[in-house]
């Protein structure tokens, strides 16, 4: 089985796109930005117009590399300006109806139909998304590794086992048997085998690698532990934010992305260094962007975004156009979508996890092309 692996980073609350990837020298954006924007001395070039967010240099290094793909416009139509509809959206590949499934969970019942591998996918976190979540695909959620564990108190597996059976009798006077008892119980199980495969992670991870102390960096340092350690792992994901700067705009944006290029940095140097780069891309999304027009002192929530992939096994650069910032082109005063983040998903799971996309997608949708396989 192809062994490929991909981390996904969700940047909540929507990430500003103007102020993440800069159009520094549109006129527009300094008529429209006259108090939350970056000024031309503080941002970092990348040519074509545009600038990253100077807490974005350890990212713009990899860039430089030809290592970052900056997906530009990114979006569905009808843009949805609900934090929590549209992230659904994103998470379920849904844009019309509200989903059941979500894309990675499907992607790991068809990677594992028999669902035997309990660490098929690892989010780091207090909360499962969405995206994770599809019937009888497991996944195991860890807010952190070194006190991951179910029962620890309990070290002899037999005494485990049975402790689990213990809350399944119980719970099964109480509800009675059947599907919804049997489902149950195999999650409960699931997690307990879940856990004890987690628990030799950390034996297993050696890195000179010194991350950053804040809880991104705390989850992505997860997520190169688990995957350096080769237990069956395919997918991370983590998250980051609230990007919701509708005050104090440019520092909070700032701030939390300092936290995620550190992240990415040290994640790819991590797994440069233990010479896994080529089988793991990064996928950063945001459930959208924020309004062309600021409101004084933040932005609020807007439509078209921006999303980057990052790896060895990528083509760098541009893709898609930068949405124009003219009065006349825009969304009810937000910038336009041009890529449809269903072209990135059937390029993520065609040629990269190589599953069925259009189970998930719904349909047909042209790839992108940032995959070096699939290179333009």
């Amino acid at each position: 089985m192809n062994d490929k692996k991909i981390v996904v980073v969700q940047l909540s609350g929507g990430n500003d796109y103007l102020n993440c990837i800069i159009p520094y020298e549109d006129p527009n954006y300094l008529d429209n930005r006259p108090n939350v924007r970056l000024t031309e001395d503080e941002v970092i070039p990348i040519g074509q117009g545009l600038a990253m967010n100077p807490a974005m240099a350890p990212v713009k290094d990899l860039y430089d590399q030809g290592k970052v793909a900056i997906l530009h416009g990114t979006g569905y139509p009808v843009p949805n300006r609900s934090h929590f509809r549209s992230m659904d959206i994103w998470h379920t590949a849904e844009p019309t109806k509200v989903g059941n499934e979500g894309w990675l969970g499907n992607a790991v019942n068809q990677m594992y139909p028999k669902h035997d591998n309990v660490v098929a996918a690892v989010n780091f976190g207090s909360a499962l998304p969405r995206a994770l979540v599809s019937h009888q695909a497991p996944v195991a959620t860890v807010s952190d590794l070194e006190t991951y564990g179910l029962m620890n108190h309990v070290q002899d597996s037999e005494q485990r086992m049975e402790a689990l059976q213990a809350f399944r009798d119980i719970y099964t006077q109480a509800i009675g048997s059947g599907p919804v008892m049997d489902y149950l119980s195999q999650t409960g199980l699931d997690a307990l085998r879940g856990a004890d495969i987690l628990g030799t992670v950390l034996d297993k991870y050696s890195s000179d690698v010194e991350y950053s102390d804040n809880s991104f960096a705390k989850s992505i340092k997860g997520a190169a532990q688990v995957l350096q350690a080769d237990i069956g792992t395919r997918i991370c994901y983590a998250q980051h934010g609230s990007f919701d700067a509708h005050t104090n705009g440019i520092a909070l944006q700032e701030g939390l992305l300092k936290d995620v290029a550190g992240g990415i940095y040290d994640f790819y140097s991590d797994m440069k260094s233990a010479d896994k780069n080529d089988d793991v891309v990064l996928f950063v999304f945001s459930e959208f962007g924020r309004r062309v027009k600021d409101n004084g002192n933040g932005t609020d929530h807007g439509s078209g975004g921006v999303a980057f992939v990052i790896g060895d096994s990528v083509d760098g650069g541009h893709y898609g156009e930068y949405p124009s910032l003219k009065s006349e082109d825009l969304l009810e005063g937000d910038l336009k979508f041009h890529l449809d983040f269903r072209s990135i998903y059937t390029e993520l799971l065609e040629d990269w996890l190589e599953v069925d996309s259009q189970s998930v997608v719904k349909g047909t949708y042209e790839k992108v092309g940032f995959l070096k396989q699939h290179a333009r």
